[in-house]
């Protein structure tokens, strides 16, 4: 995979899964002739997927995955022993089994015979927390020969065996390092929230020196700590299989030429009943090959998979000029058909069971729109995608749910997002005409939407409605991001906080706590590690000491919950949060009015360009009649 940045090839590092031979694999079959369950291997059983366990389909369907490999394996027959094993090199894996590619046949590789196997996955090869060493007995279950194309292009037949494993590696890695994780995780996560909670008590004794700063300290301690309390808390609202509501899916698109066809059959490869779920994809104008993948991926799924009704339930709207993502947004609402809509980003990639758990929380009729949890896809092309991983789940898994408890998630955010349709066409001409200061809101669709939502109804998250998406490998689209992010942030809590001191008293306390703490964060960084060692001449170390632990919460909880090595990238991230991102803050207070992305070419952006060009110009032109 690769993905275009200025100038620069980016090669994007993806789990790449095998594809199933059914384009649809996940879609209910309406003529009744397979069921979801029967083809996602839960054996012996005759009931249809909406009538199981949810979590339980899902972890047959974990079970089930086949993943691309390219590694080696070390095979040992019973009576070899590990020097003189047998060497191959997987072709796929999954947690029940491997397929490997030997040089040569060997007596002891019959069907049925008893092996070890010893590999090390790589990371990015199986999902997080899969990568690491394995050791254990398998069975070969299947030996064929298989064509392969040589580098010079011959072509090669080559040995395939495919083994069972005893144990499935879910199973294995739980009695081995997950195990570990978990428990390492939680007692270190209980001494650091202690140790912090000490921290804060000393805050209190030094109050009479500076009331401000420890006040701040004691607060924002506070405020994490509480954060993490309630994000353990939550819980989903549990499937009710009865429940299935009519959903439109609106896939937006502009200049994503890379993605979309993926996006796309994702949307459509949902369990989910087939006369209830519909995809609109709206481009808004795109100037690459956007529109091309579109129609393509649409004939093929027409094409592959027509008796799941495709033609009425999947269509294409090109926008006649580029108006922005609002207005793409709008126009598929306009059109669909469903009572509920779900907004889904075009480089997002749902998984198959993500619309079923999404509308669960609509059974509340004061519920307005609910958010997925969004994961990182291409976590492993670099480092700036792995601490952006670690990030991401905490800011769902932790800060959205925490938020959830109290029916008040304050952004449903863009890559998976779901609304009653007849609350966003009731905002909708505030929505596309919003203007902070004079100046159009083109960026932060889903924190103002929100608002809108949030005024009158609750707002939910669901963390088993997964999607992920691809986040920047690039330093510098990265930092622009980030700015647009903090800018929409800014002015949208403002937006917020003349309102939410109406929702429930907790929610809305932290909410100011979390609109001050950000804000001021800069100068108490400044205070602490500029003016005090310059000042006073003393060493910033109990500041220091809070930052590292604060750090440590991050890392642990993802320890916990993910039981994968990016871990540390909790550090890493939070390193890079204090001496880069943060100073983005203050920048966004005197530019958050501006209506540029910064990482596509909208008409703000068009506008902008031009006029900075035309200044370069008027300089270059001033200097040539001076001289």
């Amino acid at each position: 995979m690769f993905r275009k940045k200025n100038k620069k090839v980016t090669e994007e590092k993806l789990t790449v899964t095998r594809p199933d031979r059914r384009t649809l694999s996940y879609v209910p079959d309406p003529e009744q002739i397979r069921h979801v369950a029967d083809r996602r291997g839960i054996r012996g059983s005759e009931q249809d997927s909406a009538t199981l366990d949810a979590e339980y389909l899902n972890k047959m369907r974990m079970l089930s995955l086949r993943y691309v490999a390219d590694f080696d394996v070390h095979i040992i027959p019973e009576g070899r022993t590990k020097k003189n094993g047998i060497k191959g090199k997987a072709a796929d894996i999954s947690s029940t089994g491997l397929l490997v590619v030997v040089n040569e046949p060997s007596p002891e590789l019959t069907v049925g015979n008893k092996i070890k196997v010893k590999f090390r996955i790589p990371p990015g090869t199986m999902p997080e927390g899969f990568e690491s060493l394995v050791q254990t007995d398998a069975t070969v279950v299947r030996l064929f020969m298989q064509q392969h194309e040589t580098e010079e292009g011959d072509h090669k037949e080559q040995l395939m065996i495919a083994v069972e494993f005893v144990k499935p590696l879910t199973e294995y890695f739980q009695k081995k390092r997950w195990g570990y994780s978990v428990y390492a995780a939680s007692t270190f996560l209980l001494f650091s929230v202690l140790f912090i909670m000490l921290m804060r008590i000393e805050s209190i004794i030094y109050f009479k020196y500076n009331i401000v700063l420890y006040l701040y300290s004691l607060i924002a301690a506070l405020f994490l700590l509480t954060r993490y309390l309630f994000g353990a808390l939550f819980r989903d609202v549990p499937v009710n299989p009865d429940y299935t509501p009519g959903v439109s899916i609106v896939i937006p698109c502009f200049n994503e030429e890379q993605w979309i066809h993926r996006t796309i059959l994702s949307c459509m490869n949902q369990d989910y009943p087939v006369d209830k779920l519909e995809v609109i994809v709206v481009d808004d104008r795109s100037t690459d090959r956007s529109v091309e993948q579109i129609e393509r991926m649409i004939e093929t799924i027409h094409n592959e998979a027509e008796r799941y009704n495709t033609r009425d339930r999947l269509k294409v709207i090109v926008q006649q000029q580029n108006a922005g993502k609002r207005e793409a947004l709008v126009k598929g609402v306009e059109v669909a058909r469903h009572d509920l809509v779900v907004f889904v980003d075009s480089d997002s990639f749902l998984e198959p069971d993500a619309i079923r758990h999404l509308v669960q929380p609509f059974q509340d009729p004061k519920m307005g729109g609910v958010a997925g949890r969004t994961d990182v896809e291409n976590k492993y092309t670099n480092s700036l995608t792995k601490l952006q991983t670690v990030r991401y789940y905490i800011a769902f898994r932790i800060m959205k749910a925490a938020e959830s408890w109290f029916d008040s998630v304050s952004c449903l955010s863009g890559p998976l997002s779901c609304y009653r349709k007849d609350l966003i066409l009731k905002h909708k001409d505030a929505w596309l005409n919003q203007k902070f200061l004079g100046q159009p809101a083109t960026f932060g669709d889903d924190r103002s939407m929100t608002n809108f939502i949030l005024k009158t109804h609750r707002t939910g998250y669901q963390d088993s409605a997964i999607c992920s998406t691809i986040v920047p490998s690039d330093n510098k689209v990265f930092l622009k991001q980030q700015m647009r992010w903090k800018r929409s942030w800014l002015r949208e809590s403002l937006r917020a906080a003349g309102f939410i001191w109406k929702k429930e008293p907790f929610m809305a306390l932290f909410f100011y706590i979390g609109l001050i703490v950000p804000i001021a964060a800069p100068v108490v960084v400044l205070y602490n590690l500029v003016f005090v060692p310059l000042v006073y001449g003393v060493f910033p170390g109990t500041f220091l000491m809070g930052l590292l632990l604060m750090a440590l919460l991050m890392s642990l909880a993802h320890l916990l919950f993910r039981k994968s090595k990016l871990w540390v990238f909790g550090f890493v991230f939070c390193i890079f949060y204090e001496f880069v991102l943060l100073w983005q803050m203050p920048v966004a207070w005197v530019t958050f009015w501006k209506s540029t992305w910064g990482t596509r070419e909208t008409p703000q952006d068009i506008e902008a360009r031009l006029k900075k060009e035309a200044r370069k110009q008027q300089r270059n032109k001033n200097r040539t009649n001076s001289i």
